[in-house]
């Protein structure tokens, strides 16, 4: 029975990427010299829309990463994807100093970002993106901030429930829009 839950857990375990984004080396001065640590920040997604971040510590690096691991999966989210690619629409994110900027992009684009930004990116399963970091270059921040941005990402359909309306109806008012909008610019 406990082997069936083990291959059970580990079946559910392997759906997931895991990327080692920074590990830390702190020191602690003691009597007979200096005890080192180990922080780790390690993020964890599905490729499907799931994606998650930890932070672990342990005196050896094997111990912080597969705290962080656990971690990481403990606190995922879900962020809707166009067309399962990108993202649906523009959006900033900011934690402490980090402020990044995402940007959807064209199919063929690639990832455009950062280091930890790339490792949440390439864990969420987003292939086209744009993103720029604005802020700290400290890697925590980072990925905080673009875990705040993502969460405030929005799908066509989240808001056609919110306001009541078919998503048909929604899009054929953002056509409507930028419709009266070129023309407009056109004159100036």
């Amino acid at each position: 029975m406990a082997r069936q839950d083990n291959r059970e857990r580990d079946e559910r375990d392997s759906e997931f990427v895991d990327k080692l984004v920074h590990i830390n080396r702190v020191a602690k001065v003691v009597k007979g010299g200096r005890r080192f640590g180990f922080a780790a920040l390690v993020v964890v997604g599905d490729q499907k829309g799931r994606v998650g971040f930890g932070h672990g510590k342990a005196r050896e690096v094997p111990e912080a990463i597969r705290k962080a691991t656990e971690a990481a999966k403990r606190t995922m989210v879900r962020v809707p994807l166009r067309e399962g690619r990108t993202l649906h629409h523009d959006v900033e994110g900011r934690h402490g100093a980090g402020k990044v900027l995402l940007r959807a992009a064209p199919a063929g684009t690639g990832i455009i970002a950062g280091g930890p930004m790339r490792a949440v990116f390439e864990t969420l399963g987003v292939q086209d993106v744009v993103a720029k970091s604005l802020g700290t270059s400290n890697p925590y921040n980072m990925v905080r901030a673009t875990f705040d941005a993502l969460i405030k990402e929005d799908s066509p359909r989240s808001v056609a429930a919110r306001r009541g309306l078919k998503v048909s109806v929604l899009q054929s008012r953002r056509r409507d829009n930028n419709e009266d909008a070129a023309p407009a610019a056109a004159e100036a």
